[in-house]
């Protein structure tokens, strides 16, 4: 069972037809929980101002009045909820996002010191519901989404690496979801998707 939570901005992303979406992306929230996430992808990021487009790395794409999130949020209960319709381009991954349905677990992930160079070991496992809500939910997105191809990890998209929050002259990387202890082979055995990396 899926919920419906649409967020309040959800109208103002960008439209897409669902023919072309062929990648799901698999994140974690890096955050201690469902509310926060939720407070989180209710921030507008990119506010309404003097009408310009932003410049962004899918191409210029209107964001006026939005922010971050996935279309879909798991708690680690596999209590599963949308926010994004499928039709909506959200904003989880650069480079990816009108192709590609994010996917977002509840995880602490790195969370509060996501750059903190010392401190990028992520440590919370997901629990057995979490990863099977996952797998019930990807079975879902097969049957309604026929171009649907491909899977991947944020840190697979996303390759960046950027000067540490607490010495400058360390680099690390941006984005780690959803990191190590995330059961790829079990997730990649149980679903016809094949793992798309950069």
């Amino acid at each position: 069972m899926i919920r419906q939570r649409s967020l309040p901005y959800q109208h103002l992303l960008a439209s897409r037809s669902t023919a072309g979406i062929d990648l799901l992306v698999i994140h974690c929230t890096e955050l201690p929980d469902l509310a926060t996430a939720r407070e989180y992808g209710e921030r507008v990021l990119y506010p309404v101002g003097d009408g310009q487009q932003s410049a962004v790395d899918d191409g210029p794409i209107e964001r006026r009045g939005s922010g971050n999130s996935g279309h879909y949020y798991i708690d680690r209960d596999g209590s599963t909820e949308q926010w994004v319709d499928h039709d909506r381009v959200a904003h989880h991954v650069r480079g990816f996002n009108p192709r590609s349905i994010g996917i977002e677990l509840v995880n602490r992930g790195r969370y509060p010191d996501w750059y903190h160079s010392e401190r990028q070991q992520m440590t919370e496992t997901y629990p057995g519901q979490q990863i099977s809500a996952l797998l019930w939910l990807i079975n879902q997105l097969q049957q309604s989404l026929p171009a649907l191809r491909w899977i991947a990890g944020h840190a697979d998209l996303d390759l960046e690496l950027i000067a540490a929050a607490n010495d400058a002259a360390i680099q690390i990387h941006r984005k780690l979801d959803p990191g190590p202890l995330f059961p790829w082979s079990h997730v990649l055995s149980r679903c016809q998707l094949q793992r798309l990396k950069s």
